[in-house]
């Protein structure tokens, strides 16, 4: 008994700097910290059912189809007004134009010298007027020897002729023109009404001649 216990103390004493609690328990693993529970997610908020949201999404989309729509109907709208305006603001310097043309007209058709200097100088007028008018789409109506159209022209009288078709204009008494493609004015004409009837000694036959 007495040699057990000097053994054990003579191998206690060999290794001094030993811890006696090593040698009777293993060295213990590094525990790990209990997990903390995650705090639960706050409560979702109430949303729509899927239905709602689709009936919703729907009903915007149809709501900006109509704003659309609206907006280029508008925008058309404008364009439009505005090209009305500037029609009627043409037409109406037209109108006031049209009288100091049918004057230069009447000059020229009344000149005695057609081949004076002062002819060829109010013939340059005209030409460069009706040049300039013709830039905005003024342009006058040719009416002598072409069937009566109440559209574009408008009947003064009626006169007998052996050359010019019945229903035919025969004379032109006042230009007619068209601006961009609309009548402007109507040309004021002397329509034929064909060959004169009647006997001739009589002196019931009215010529082209004598109704000038």
């Amino acid at each position: 008994m007495n040699r057990k216990k000097n053994h054990e103390h003579h191998e206690h004493a060999a290794h001094p700097d030993q811890d006696p609690a090593s040698t009777h328990t293993p060295p213990a693993h590094h525990a790990e910290a209990p997990a903390t529970p995650a705090a639960p997610p706050p409560p979702p908020e109430s949303t729509p059912a899927p239905s709602a949201l689709e009936t919703e999404l729907a009903a915007c989309k149809e709501k900006n189809l109509r704003l659309m729509a609206d907006f280029d109907n508008f925008r058309k709208r404008q364009a439009r007004d505005r090209e009305d305006h500037a029609k009627r603001a043409t037409e109406s310097l037209m109108e006031e134009l049209l009288p100091v043309l049918d004057h230069l007209d009447l000059a020229l058709a009344n000149a005695p010298d057609k081949t004076s200097p002062l002819a060829a100088g109010v013939q340059m007028v005209a030409d460069q007027f009706k040049a300039t008018l013709g830039r905005f789409e003024l342009k006058p109506i040719y009416s002598v020897g072409q069937a009566f159209d109440t559209a574009r022209h408008e009947a003064v009288s009626e006169m007998a002729s052996d050359t010019v078709p019945a229903n035919h204009v025969l004379h032109q008494l006042r230009g007619g023109y068209m601006l961009g493609g609309r009548l402007l004015r109507p040309a004021q004409v002397i329509i034929s009404s064909g060959p004169a009837q009647g006997d001739a000694s009589s002196g019931a036959t009215v010529t082209q001649e004598e109704a000038r």
